[in-house]
């Protein structure tokens, strides 16, 4: 999250220089967060697992990513401090899968799909306070809604086999992760959309002032 609910209003409608870089500084967070979802997604498939092994794998996923969601800075401490809670919880949860003695089907089925949920929730939030502010803001609202039913899904039938669970956790990766990687490149480039933003106006107003200055034409008779 860059922007917190409600807080856009005061920043105005136009992202000053100093804002977007901030935001911008991000964006290798992001990059990095992306692509190691992305090809986690990729291995989720790909591999033969056991309860204990995806387990650990999932567990380890939600502590990067929660790390990666602490380090994320945004405009205003109040979004501070939504990410680093946010990132706490998804580390903790990553713990909790892991420690968890012999976990079943059932536990990681309940762990993912509750913090599914939660992720969800917050990235269409996310979206909303953010859509005067990033060109893809759009991109969080799908993550969120393809999160929450992932969720569900997850919590409607946790003793599901470990397939099930396999397809929700690797779509979640997938997901994440591209939309990540999308945004990283969105938000390195907004100081500069920023400023030709600024620019234009500006160009505008002393074209219509030079207009205004020039003398006027003298008449011309026969």
């Amino acid at each position: 999250m860059f922007v917190a609910p409600g807080t856009v209003p005061s920043l105005g409608y136009k992202l000053t220089r100093d804002a977007a870089e901030q935001i911008a500084r991000n964006w290798w967070v992001l990059l990095l967060n992306g692509a190691l979802l992305a090809v986690a997604g990729v291995l989720i498939f790909s591999i033969d697992w056991s309860t204990r092994s995806l387990a650990t794998f999932i567990g380890a996923l939600f502590i990067f990513h929660g790390v990666s969601e602490a380090l994320t800075t945004g405009i205003g401490g109040r979004v501070r401090q939504v990410n680093v809670i946010t990132g706490l919880l998804s580390m903790a949860a990553g713990l909790l899968i892991i420690v968890w003695p012999d976990p079943g089907v059932a536990v990681v089925a309940i762990v993912l799909g509750a913090w599914l949920i939660v992720v969800g929730t917050i990235s269409i939030s996310g979206a909303f306070a953010a859509r005067r502010l990033l060109p893809n803001w759009w991109l969080l609202l799908v993550l969120g809604l393809v999160e929450i039913p992932l969720g569900v899904l997850a919590l409607a039938n946790p003793g599901a086999t470990l397939a099930a669970l396999i397809t929700v956790a690797g779509i979640w990766a997938v997901a994440v992760g591209v939309t990540r990687i999308v945004l990283a490149f969105d938000i390195k480039g907004l100081p500069d959309d920023v400023e030709q933003a600024f620019a234009a106006p500006s160009a505008d107003g002393a074209h219509q002032a030079s207009s205004d200055r020039r003398p006027p034409l003298a008449a011309t008779g026969s």
